[in-house]
């Protein structure tokens, strides 16, 4: 079967915000077995709207609309839909109650204006929203199911995963689809092509997609079957084929993120960590106390962006950067170890380098950056030629320190990718 997804706001169209919600969608709809036809954007008017929905033909058995439900005069979806399939007009007592209990939970008076979001199309089935006021609405017609939910993303998500997603399996029978996902960093797609090569060639009926961002490539494998028997197992085995292939660059599965692998391995083994950081400006800490329950093995971190910090913080010697310069191994070798002793860690990472896009010379071009690993087995820096995109360099210099944590980390205790990721 088909799904298409519409997503209405001006504030898309003008590019004041950007369209999470249907990446999200397509990516549950794919879980449960539907194929999206096509993702189209409209503005907030009850013409784009009906036109929208005049073009949905008997291939599409799905609809799935986000956006323009709110309780002002700019929110137009609800009324358009009225319209659209000839409804009146009732007031749903359990939307109004929960509209009313938003409020007095925060202790402010009901505006009369959030009344009307009670006032619901009448031929339609309302779906709750228990993250906030403007309820989701089901239609059907021709065959088709029309699903209208808000536009805020906690809000649509909740309302399609809890309210829609059981109706849709009820109403629908997809295809079994299989997905998993391996995590690499440091390592670029067409490299990583060649090395996997073979193993490509010899997937069979399952398909591998290659999707790269700034400083990773997954490498999500996928399994389609009517009936699913033994199609995870078949997945799974490939991914267990391909892992000796990339266990250079591999660190997790699905949607594992590095700072969350090494926090998971520090954590269960009662170790530590401390950075320092100049040119990634704080970024590194910032991913690491993202993750719940960081203060667990990430002690602090030093953002120490001028000689002069690095040498009063971190015990740099001055002469270091006489002979060095700030942008060397030297430096990034006692910032490492200057921040491990701060901190009494087991483990601690630096970074020092030319983020760009100025600063550059033709010994140290933009995009020089030192990584520094120091544990109590030794230390050691590794450099990188990042490229000439500030912000980009920045995370990929991250990224890359995470990389070289883990590894210190396993190669440490023994532990190889596959027991890590079993």
């Amino acid at each position: 079967m088909k799904a298409r997804i519409i997503t209405i706001g001006d504030e898309i169209l003008i590019g004041q915000i950007i369209d999470t919600n249907s990446a999200w969608l397509a990516g549950r709809l794919n879980d449960l077995g539907i194929g999206v036809e096509s993702i189209v954007s409209i503005s907030d008017t009850q013409e784009a709207i009906h036109l929208a929905l005049g073009e949905v033909d008997s291939s599409i058995q799905l609809v799935l609309m986000t956006g323009g439900l709110g309780p002002t005069k700019d929110d137009i979806t609800k009324h358009a839909l009225a319209k659209w399939f000839e409804s009146g007009w009732s007031e749903d007592q359990a939307v109004l109650n929960r509209v009313e209990q938003h409020f007095s939970l925060r202790g402010v008076i009901m505006p009369e204006v959030n009344k009307g979001q009670a006032m619901v199309p009448d031929n339609c089935i309302v779906l709750a929203n228990e993250n906030g006021t403007a309820p989701g609405m089901w239609f059907e017609q021709n065959g088709t199911v029309f699903i209208s939910m808000p536009g805020v993303p906690f809000e649509m998500k909740s309302i399609f995963a809890d309210q829609a997603v059981p109706r849709i399996q009820k109403r629908f029978v997809g295809k079994h689809i299989v997905h998993r996902t391996i995590m690499t960093q440091g390592i670029g797609e067409s490299t990583l092509m060649e090395i996997i090569a073979d193993w490509e060639n010899n997937l069979g009926d399952l398909k591998l997609a290659y999707l790269p961002s700034v400083g990773s490539v997954r490498l999500r494998i996928t399994g389609v079957s009517e009936y699913g028997e033994g199609l995870q197992e078949r997945v799974d085995a490939q991914v267990l084929a391909a892992l000796p292939l990339v266990e250079e660059y591999a660190y997790g599965f699905d949607e594992a993120k590095l700072e969350e692998v090494i926090g998971s391995v520090l954590k269960s083994n009662s170790l530590t960590l401390s950075t320092a950081e100049s040119c990634t400006g704080g970024y590194i800490s910032h991913l690491l106390t993202s993750v719940s329950g960081s203060s667990a093995y990430f002690k602090g971190s030093a953002v120490t962006y001028s000689n002069d910090a690095k040498q009063d913080v971190l015990g740099v010697d001055p002469a270091t950067f006489e002979k060095y310069g700030a942008v060397s191994e030297q430096v990034a070798i006692q910032m490492a170890e200057g921040v491990r002793k701060k901190f009494r860690t087991d483990y601690a990472v630096s970074t020092t380098g030319i983020a760009g896009p100025d600063g550059g010379t033709a010994e140290k071009p933009v995009g020089t950056i030192w990584i520094g690993v120091s544990s109590q087995n030794g230390s050691y820096a590794l450099k990188y030629s990042m490229g000439t995109h500030r912000e980009r360099n920045i995370r990929k210099s991250a990224l890359q320190a995470f990389q070289l944590i883990r590894k210190e980390v396993f190669k440490n205790l023994g532990i190889s990718l596959k027991e890590a990721l079993s």
